[in-house]
């Protein structure tokens, strides 16, 4: 599938090179490189050519180009402790209208440097995970 470009997009715009980047690692079908507001040091950006704002609209080579790409920055950088984290829409955080994802590396337990997230647990009874469960499984 040919790659998808958005004029507009600022990441798009990094991809063309209309746009420096600290350039990481590039494939034909992602680009990577150092994020400029960094949550820690080292933390970089994978972003797929074909532009799309949300991952479940992107196509499956472009998935499966990621995890690879980002496993070879947390291993050049030495990281023990690091996060992969990708957020859909702007109330799951998602700045960017286009799908990319993050190597935060977690240097030390600080809330000073890394990724900080409370994990707000939900209480679910057998059944009401039955029915989640049963509704999810329906559409697979």
């Amino acid at each position: 599938m040919a790659a998808k470009s958005l004029a507009a997009c600022i990441f798009c715009k990094i991809i063309k090179g209309e746009i420096p980047s600290f350039k990481l690692v590039e494939t034909e079908l992602s680009f990577s490189f150092l994020d400029i507001g960094p949550l820690s040091k080292g933390h970089a950006l994978i972003i797929p050519k074909h532009h799309a704002e949300k991952m479940h609209e992107l196509p499956d080579e472009y998935l499966t180009d990621v995890l690879p790409i980002a496993k070879k920055i947390a291993v050049a950088q030495g990281l023990e402790n690091y996060n992969i984290l990708q957020n859909n829409g702007r109330i799951a955080h998602q700045e960017v209208p286009h799908v990319h994802f993050h190597v935060i590396p977690k240097p030390s337990e600080s809330a000073e440097e890394g990724l900080v997230i409370g994990w707000p647990v939900q209480k679910l009874t057998k059944e009401e995970l039955e029915q989640i469960y049963n509704d999810i499984k329906g559409k697979l």
